[in-house]
């Protein structure tokens, strides 16, 4: 159904969504948009960054800890 709609009706669409919001309306919920986008974009990035730091701690925590005397029995 969806797939018969083309850019005629595609500017109908976006007349009507002006018409019955206005500008105003229009312009304030894209801006909501963008700050939403911008947050989870950073929210991505700190989390990447947990994920980095974690898995750094985690290889300082899987270093050798065999006591030097043991080292050589090996």
């Amino acid at each position: 159904m969806l797939n018969n709609i083309g850019l005629p009706g595609l500017l109908l669409i976006a007349v009507v969504v002006l018409v019955l919001f206005g500008r105003g309306k229009i312009s304030s919920l894209m801006g909501e948009v963008g700050k939403g986008i911008t947050s989870f974009k950073k929210g991505v990035a700190e989390g990447n960054k947990e994920i980095d730091d974690a898995s750094n701690d985690a290889a300082e925590a899987a270093k050798d800890v065999t006591p030097e005397d043991e080292k050589d029995k090996a």
